[in-house]
């Protein structure tokens, strides 16, 4: 064999390896649909995991391979479902259709939070989608899903210190073709899509391809009997390929796509002490059980969410050496609202979001294909985006009776006293009264570049040494304007009992917090009866004097919208800049022509994630909180000095550090004519771990030290017959926080994160039987099963777990003349588990969260010409 094809063979080009021949292969096999025979033959799979077109033999990358026929069989109908056929990814719908998390091994972010992005990044034909609204949609005219598993950071500099997810459609072709397709499933689930591609001229051909998805929502609204977790989406997609030459080419993609959905379900698990409060006041939860389906809400959400752009690849082709240009502009808006506290009782009026992101980027890249012992590949990218988010949250207009539920009426009943000592104007609107709350409104600027390349050196005939390396610089500005009109939130509860003497001087009849007049555990404070011990001695008693007890602090877990410091200020810029040189190296080889054997490290990087959110606050070491009244010097800090500190002002953090990833990887690979099979054993570990917990009133952003996780992935697949395929994929992790101190629920370190299962796997069978007339019948079954693992990283929730099994099926008729019948369903045996629980929104104690979906079924007929 020449030199430089067996560099085509075998040069690595990314810091990763395989784990997915199987899926892939017998997937290919089996695409029947004009492009992917064009572009593969049954033995021969095509990826681009490293940014070059070759097959997924000759390159040894941690890649999940899913064809579009593997996607069709299985009914995936977007990257929620992909899951169930990819071991190693886990992908979470939280409390909006705009938000989705992304989690490869055990790591990923990104969700909840439009200033976080995810440390999985998702790619369609080469352009970044930075959250993961922009990324979600159904998804059209398939030729493959890449699922890359490991740092990324060398060939996808931004932002996948845990993997990248690679989407790739497929190009206009020169021969008129085209498919449409139309399902109808339970629950008036409709899904009709049609595409047609061919020539304009010798050098020209186009496609265009559309979509709708809609179906009745699985979760009831008990208050107006309307069904939530609906689906009603669509989507268009236009392409244009020109070719004036045989050695350039254009590729132009122009889509949009539409979300309009009343999203998501959200049930109660754990009915806790408020749940008495609530019914108190006329309210009512639903306690029958998550998997009852059914919840309350005041209004409908609102899930409103468009997302368009445009791209060009240009290719040209000089020679040995390969130049590619790609240019993109997008747009993603996503406009939100919902009744946060899921009750019938009206807690919270509204939780509205209005985020709209802008995205340029551009990326440029020079390959050689050298007929040597040497090849390499260098490219830059640049990355340009602008981020403006709104967002709101008011109390309703129960909120006040509720809040003097849960103090025994003193919430109600000491506001005179609270607000003569604390000088609140008689004018000021009343404690928890109707429309107050936060109105926020943030600017995010992000600008970022990177410098990247591999190198491929053949040692000897089937070994071969690759070294690679990325530079990227990143520079962040976030500003914000935001306004807080809670009223209560404001006030210095320290300093109103330094103000107002003593207990006794109270109504007659108030318990003091801790008091039996108070339910225990309604908030993480209700019941510390909080002294200060600074406070200077007085000749009479004072309520805030070191071993005197201030009963105005019980109520000060009500203040959860105080004041907020805007950035930038005189002590923060609300800027950042980052820089990182990531590398990595591996050695392959081919030691027969059925077995691969190598073993890389590498390193990746994702940039700083700032808490665009009610809940970012100073660092310690600018601000050090406390109340005046304490008496005793606080501790200097740069905001107190500036003139800057405001009531009930907090520390904690404005963003988080960058992630720093690493990963030890070493593997096989093997293929004979019946059976494959592919092993990788892996140590990754992210250093500066984002983490972005929900605490019931807010999230807190926070790094954890580090987190690591160490595992193997299996997968292998038999044809012991031409006409069936057997399957298997097998994923085991074994992850740890290292160091995690400042959690948002405590110290975690040497503790399992929760959510991440020890053992995933995915089992398939696909059976095809030729019949007279170049008919067939195809039947296909795949069964995914997580092991048992804990839901929430509070030790406090242990008891909630989560175990998935999960069974898909499929029987299609296709006929010769490219009509095809099928019938199929999801989650067959309607397994029921829990996918994530939350502390339940202003209700301490109380716990929600979001059910799998139920067993869904249908049947479609599909047309091909």
């Amino acid at each position: 064999m020449k030199m430089g094809n067996h560099m085509l063979k075998a040069a690595m080009l990314s810091t990763i390896s395989i784990a997915s021949l199987s899926v892939g292969s017998a997937a290919f096999a089996q695409d029947n649909t004009p492009q992917a025979s064009d572009a593969a033959d049954e033995n021969v799979i095509i990826v681009t995991a490293t940014k070059r077109e070759q097959t997924l033999e000759e390159v040894p990358v941690a890649v999940s391979v899913t064809s579009a026929a593997s996607i069709e069989r299985a009914q995936v109908r977007d990257l929620r479902d992909l899951q169930t056929l990819v071991p190693s990814l886990r992908v979470s719908q939280l409390q909006s259709s705009a938000n989705t998390n992304f989690i490869i091994r055990g790591f990923g972010n990104g969700a909840n939070n439009p200033g976080i992005e995810g440390s999985v990044g998702v790619f369609i034909d080469g352009v970044y989608r930075s959250r993961s609204a922009a990324a979600i949609s159904d998804l059209p005219n398939l030729q493959r899903v890449e699922v890359l598993r490991g740092p990324q950071s060398t060939l996808f500099g931004k932002n996948a210190s845990a993997g990248v997810i690679s989407i790739v459609t497929a190009a206009p072709s020169y021969e008129f073709g085209g498919s449409a397709e139309l399902s109808y499933g339970n629950r008036n689930a409709i899904v009709a899509k049609a595409d047609v591609t061919g020539p304009i001229a010798e050098n020209i051909a186009f496609s265009l391809a559309g979509g709708v998805n809609k179906a009745d929502g699985y979760g009831t609204n008990l208050t107006n009997g309307s069904k939530t977790s609906e689906r009603n989406r669509w989507y268009s997609r236009a392409q244009l390929l020109i070719e004036p030459s045989e050695s350039f080419k254009l590729r132009l993609i122009a889509d949009y796509d539409k979300i309009n959905e009343n999203c998501c379900f959200v049930g109660n698990v754990l009915d806790g002490p408020t749940g008495n409060a609530i019914r108190a006041i006329g309210g009512k939860v639903n306690s029958r059980g998550i998997f009852s389906y059914t919840e309350y809400q005041n209004f409908n959400s609102e899930n409103d969410i468009t997302n368009g752009g445009i791209s060009m690849q240009a290719d040209y082709e000089m020679g040995s050496l390969s130049l590619t240009s790609i240019t993109a502009y997008r747009e993603s808006r996503a406009k939100t609202n919902a009744d946060s506290d899921f009750t019938s009782a009206d807690l919270i009026g509204q939780n509205r979001g209005d985020v709209d992101i802008t995205t340029k980027t551009q990326e440029l890249r020079l390959a050689s294909d050298f007929d040597g012992p040497f090849n390499f590949l260098l490219g830059a990218y640049y990355f340009d985006e602008s981020i403006n988010n709104k967002q709101a949250l008011t109390l309703g207009r129960d909120f006040r009776n509720y809040a003097s539920a849960l103090t025994a009426g003193a919430y109600v009943s000491l506001e005179p006293t609270i607000r003569a000592a604390g000088g609140v104007p008689s004018t000021a609107a009343p404690f928890g009264g109707q429309g107050q709350g936060r109105f926020e409104d943030w600017d995010y600027k992000n600008k970022a570049y990177s410098i990247f390349g591999t190198a491929d050196l053949e040692l000897t005939d089937g070994l071969v040494l690759t070294g690679g390396f990325n530079y990227t610089k990143d520079k962040k500005n976030v500003a914000s304007d935001i306004r807080i009109t809670d009223v209560f939130s404001a006030i210095d509860l320290v300093q109103v009992g330094a103000n107002a003497g003593l207990p006794a001087s109270l109504p007659a009849g108030f318990v003091p917090p801790g008091g039996t007049a108070l339910s225990a555990g309604l908030f993480p404070r209700i019941n510390s009866c909080a002294t200060v011990t600074n406070a200077p001695a007085a000749s009479t008693p004072n309520p805030t004097r070191s071993g005197t007890c201030n009963p105005f602090l019980g109520l000060a877990a009500l203040q959860f919208l105080p004041p907020f410091l805007n950035i930038p200020n005189a002590v923060e810029d609300g800027k950042t800049s980052d820089g990182k040189l990531t590398y990595s190296a591996r050695l392959a080889w081919e030691a027969t022509d059925n077995l691969n054997l190598y073993a890389s490290y590498g390193t990746g990087f994702k940039a700083t994630s700032w808490n665009m959110s009610i809940d970012s606050r100073p660092f310690r070491a600018d601000f050090v909180p406390g109340s005046p009244a304490q008496g005793a010097p606080l501790a200097s800090s740069a905001i107190r000095t500036a003139g800057l500190a405001t009531a009930n002002l907090t520390s904690g953090t404005r963003y988080a550090l960058p992630e720093e990833a690493t990963v030890m990887e070493f593997g096989m690979k093997a293929k004979w004519d019946r059976v494959a099979f592919n092993l990788a054993v892996f140590d990754q570990a992210i250093k500066n771990f984002q983490g972005n917990s929900f605490i019931g009133t807010g999230f807190v952003l926070t790094n954890a030290g580090k987190q690591s996780t160490r595992g193997v992935e299996f997968d292998s697949s038999i044809n012991p017959i031409d006409a069936l395929q057997l399957r298997a994929a097998v994923t085991y992790l074994d992850p740890k926080y290292d160091s995690y101190v400042a959690s948002a629920f405590g110290d975690l370190s040497g503790r399992r994160p929760a959510g991440i299962p020890k053992w995933s796997t995915t089992i398939g069978a696909t059976y095809t039987a030729e019949l007279s007339g170049g008919n067939a019948l195809i039947l296909n079954a795949d069964y995914h099963m997580e092991s048992n693992t804990q839901i929430l990283d509070d030790p406090a929730t242990r008891q909630y777990t989560r175990e998935v099994k999960d069974l898909g099926a499929s029987a299609t008729f296709r006929l010769d003349s490219g009509l095809q019948f099928s019938l199929w369903g999801r989650n067959l045996t309607n397994a029921q588990y829990l996918t994530v629980i939350f502390p339940s929104v202003v209700q301490s104690g109380s716990l929600s969260g979001y059910p799998n979906q139920p067993r869904t079924y249908g049947a479609s007929v599909k047309y091909k010409f």
